[in-house]
């Protein structure tokens, strides 16, 4: 039973307000032995996907999280995933009947069905090619989340003439929001941000070493951009996609209601 039902069972009186309260508790989350409690409603709730990060999980207990997504939602993200995890998790495809992805490049794992198309429209760009994994999780995350996503990687304020006929594919693409890694002094999404007319995220990538290394200095730089522009977490792609997808899925929704 899932949200929809319960509210029409009390529309209907056949059930009281009490009960469809306990109802609504009991299907928010599904609870796997002592290790985690399942959001199997996030996406209904606030549209965005949860998402299973591999890290610092046994690949048993990834698989386990995975299958009760899989059985609510019909679907399962996983991210920081390595080729152990695509293993198990191969045979859990199997074993549900399902589709498998591996995204190597950005280290994500898609189980199950595709999502519908939205309508929004997204543009990830990023720096340097060391900084490509981070800009592929987000893309991979905006696309989860019903987007298309026109990507341009390896244009970086080393040679920024690169940057510009680039950037016009972007805005003849239409683009609702554009994501932009950058490692080392990250500076790209300053510059962007102040060329387009769209809201633009920075994602600071752990890429540059030695004093401000580990993103540190994209990260401060990033913050103090003198162009508007809104930061995540160092390497935090999959949040720079996600809130792009927001973004762009309400600009479409605008658009479609005009």
């Amino acid at each position: 039973m899932d949200i929809s039902d319960i509210l029409k069972k009390l529309k209907n009186n056949e059930i009281s307000l009490e009960e469809a309260q306990k109802q609504l508790c009991i299907i928010n989350f599904e609870k796997i032995s002592d290790i985690a409690r399942v959001d199997v409603h996030r996406t209904k709730r606030v549209g965005i996907p949860e998402a299973i990060i591999a890290d610092c999980k046994t690949s048993e207990d990834v698989v386990s999280i995975a299958r009760v997504h899989l059985r609510k939602e019909g679907r399962a993200i996983i991210t920081r995933a390595s080729d152990e995890n695509y293993t198990s998790l191969r045979s859990l495809a199997d074993e549900m009947n399902s589709k498998i992805r591996w995204e190597k490049r950005a280290r994500i794992i898609i189980i199950g069905s595709s999502p519908a198309k939205k309508g929004g429209r997204i543009g990830v760009i990023s720096a340097g090619t060391a900084d490509i994994p981070v800009a592929e999780e987000a893309k991979v995350i905006a696309q989860e989340m019903g987007c298309s996503v026109t990507a341009i990687y390896d244009v970086g304020v080393a040679g920024i003439h690169r940057l510009f006929p680039e950037l016009t594919k972007l805005v003849e693409a239409g683009v609702d929001a554009i994501v932009v890694a950058a490692g080392r002094e990250g500076t790209l999404p300053t510059i962007v941000s102040g060329l387009v007319d769209v809201p633009v995220i920075g994602v600071p990538v752990s890429t540059g070493y030695g004093a401000g290394g580990k993103g540190e200095a994209a990260l401060h730089s990033m913050l103090q951009s003198c162009s508007v522009l809104a930061v995540v977490n160092i390497d935090a792609g999959f949040v720079a996609g996600a809130f792009a997808a927001r973004i762009a899925n309400l600009a479409s929704k605008n658009r479609n209601s005009e």
